[in-house]
C-alpha cells in the first residue's frame, strides 16, 4: 500500500513537471513576437507548431499525446468557448449552409478521400475510410483568431466557426461508426445509420439543452460571479462526460450548452459584470489550451514515419483539398437556392481554403485500435495532413485576403476608439482638476498634473488627426457613430 502510494505520487510530481515544461515553452512562445516583430506575421497558434516542429527535430518530447488527454481534456473547453461566444442571431441566419457544410460536407470529404486512396495508392476501403473520417473535422482556430486580429467580415467568422463546431460531432459520429464497421460490431445498412445518428445527435441536444437552461435559471436566483463562473466550467465538462456515457455526442452536447449559457443563461442570470468576467476567463482558458495543443502537435511528429508514408500523404491533401472544393461550392450554390442568401465567390474561397485540420483528427486517429494492423499508417497519415493544413493554409490565408479583398477596417476602427476614449476621459480629468479648488493642494503639484494632461491631450489629437488624414473613412464612421449617440440621448 506504500509502495503504490509512493508511485502514485511520482507519478503526479512527473506529470506536473511536464505540464510546467509545456506552459513554460507555450508561453515563451508568445513572448516572441513582442521581441522579433517579424514574427507578428505568423499567427500564434501556428508559431506554437512551428517551435513544437523544431523540438521533434532534436527529439524533444514534451508530453505523449493521446486521445483521451484530447477528447477529454482539451476539446470540451475549446468547444464551449466557441459557442459562448458565437451570436445565435448570426448563426441563426446562416444555420441553413452551416449545417449543410457540416453534414454533407463531411459525407463529401470522407467518400472523396476514401475513394482516392483506395484507388490511387491501394490502400484498403477500410483504411481509407478510418483516414477520411478523421481528417473531416475542421478546425479553424488560427484562421478564426486571424479574421478577428484583421477585421474580416463577421459572417465568414460564423460560417467558419458555426461548420466547425457543428462538423466535430458528426466527425466523431462517423468515426465511430466507421471503427464498429472494421471491427465487425455493425452492418452498413441506411436504416441503423440514420436511427444511430439521430439517438447520437438527440441525446446530445437534448441533455445539453437540459443542463444549459437548467444553469440559466439557476444563476437568476443569485449574483454570485465566481461561483457562476465555475458553473459554466463544470457544465462544459460535465455535458461531455455526462453524454459520452449516456452514448450521444458529447461535443453537440457541449456545443448546445455552450450556445443556451452565451446567448440565453449570460443574459437573464447574469448582470453585465458578472458577463464580462465570465467571457474574460473563457478567453484565457481557450487561450491557455490552444497553447498546450498546437504546441503538442508540432512536437508529436514522427519525420521518418511521415517520410515513409509520403505519397499517401500528398494522395490525402490533394483529394482532401478536391473534396472541400466541391463541397464548398456546391453546397453554398444549394444553400442560396434555399435561402435566397448569396455567399459570395471570394468568401467561398476562404471557406475552402480556410478548412484546416487539427486536434480532432489527430485525437481520432490516435484513437484506432491497436488491433488494426494499418494504425500506424492512419496515424502517420493524419499527422501529416494537419501539419500540412496548419503550415501551408495557414500562413497563405492571409495573403488569400488580400488577394480577394476581403481584409475589413475593424483594427483601424478600434484604434481610432480607443484615441478618441482616452481623448474624452483626459479632457474630463483636466475638467475636474480646474473645478476643484479645494484648499491644502500644493499649486505647483496642480500645474503640473494640468501641463501633464494638457500634453497628453496634445499627442492624443496629433494621433486622431493623423489617423482621419491617412484614412478619409474614417471621418463617415465618426460620423455616423455620433449620429446614433444623438439618436440614443
Amino acid at each position: 500500500m506504500v509502495l503504490e502510494s509512493a508511485i502514485a505520487e511520482e507519478v503526479i510530481t512527473n506529470n506536473l513537471k511536464q505540464f510546467l515544461l509545456v506552459l513554460s515553452v507555450s508561453l515563451g512562445v508568445a513572448t516572441l513576437p513582442q521581441i522579433f516583430t517579424w514574427f507578428r506575421n505568423i499567427p500564434y497558434t501556428l508559431l506554437l507548431v512551428i517551435v513544437g516542429l523544431g523540438l521533434a527535430l532534436v527529439d524533444v518530447r514534451l508530453v505523449t499525446l493521446s486521445p483521451q488527454l484530447i477528447l477529454f481534456i482539451f476539446l470540451p473547453p475549446l468547444l464551449f468557448e466557441a459557442a459562448w461566444n458565437l451570436k445565435w442571431v448570426e448563426l441563426k441566419r446562416d444555420l441553413v449552409p452551416i449545417c449543410l457544410y457540416a453534414v454533407f460536407g463531411v459525407v463529401i470529404a470522407i467518400a472523396g478521400v476514401a475513394i482516392a486512396l483506395n484507388q490511387f495508392v491501394g490502400i484498403s476501403l477500410t483504411t481509407a475510410l478510418l483516414i477520411a473520417a478523421s481528417l473531416s473535422a475542421t478546425d479553424p482556430v488560427s484562421v478564426t483568431a486571424l479574421f478577428r486580429e484583421l477585421g474580416v467580415d463577421s459572417r465568414l467568422v460564423t460560417l467558419m466557426e458555426g461548420e466547425s463546431l457543428f462538423n466535430d460531432g458528426m466527425a466523431v459520429v462517423a468515426f465511430g461508426f466507421l471503427v464498429a464497421l472494421s471491427l465487425g460490431t455493425v452492418e452498413l445498412e441506411f436504416q441503423p445509420i440514420l436511427l444511430q445518428l439521430f439517438t447520437v445527435v438527440g441525446i446530445g441536444v437534448a441533455v445539453g439543452a437540459f443542463i444549459g437552461f437548467g444553469i440559466s435559471y439557476l444563476t437568476q436566483r443569485f449574483d454570485l460571479p465566481l461561483v457562476e463562473q465555475s458553473l459554466t466550467l463544470v457544465s462544459a465538462y460535465g455535458t461531455y462526460l455526462i453524454i459520452e456515457d449516456l452514448g450521444g455526442s458529447g461535443v453537440i452536447g457541449v456545443v448546445t450548452t455552450g450556445l443556451i449559457l452565451g446567448n440565453f443563461g449570460s443574459r437573464i442570470g447574469m448582470n453585465p459584470r458578472t458577463r464580462i468576467i465570465v467571457s474574460e476567463f473563457w478567453e484565457f482558458l481557450a487561450f491557455f489550451v490552444n497553447s498546450i495543443v498546437f504546441l503538442l502537435i508540432g512536437d508529436q511528429i514522427r519525420f521518418a514515419s511521415l517520410g515513409e508514408n509520403l505519397q499517401i500523404i500528398m494522395v490525402t491533401v490533394a483529394a482532401m483539398i478536391l473534396m472541400r472544393a466541391v463541397g464548398i461550392y456546391i453546397l453554398s450554390k444549394l444553400s442560396t437556392s434555399i435561402t435566397k442568401s448569396e455567399i459570395s465567390l471570394p468568401d467561398q474561397a476562404i471557406l475552402w481554403w480556410g478548412g484546416l485540420r487539427g486536434s480532432v483528427s489527430i485525437a481520432l486517429a490516435l484513437s484506432v485500435s491497436t488491433t488494426l494492423p494499418e494504425r500506424e499508417k492512419i496515424i502517420a497519415t493524419v499527422f501529416g495532413v494537419v501539419l500540412f493544413t496548419l503550415l501551408v493554409q495557414g500562413l497563405t490565408i492571409k495573403p488569400l485576403l488580400e488577394k480577394l479583398n476581403l481584409l475589413g477596417d475593424a483594427p483601424l476602427r478600434e484604434q481610432y476608439l480607443e484615441f478618441v476614449a482616452r481623448h474624452v476621459a483626459l479632457e474630463r480629468v483636466l475638467e475636474h482638476l480646474q473645478a476643484d479648488q479645494r484648499p491644502g493642494i500644493d499649486p505647483e503639484f496642480r500645474r503640473y498634473q494640468e501641463t501633464l494632461i494638457k500634453g497628453e491631450l496634445v499627442d492624443l489629437r496629433m494621433e486622431i488627426d493623423k489617423l482621419q488624414g491617412e484614412y478619409p473613412n474614417l471621418q463617415s464612421f465618426t460620423t455616423e457613430q455620433f449620429r446614433g449617440e444623438l439618436l440614443a440621448i
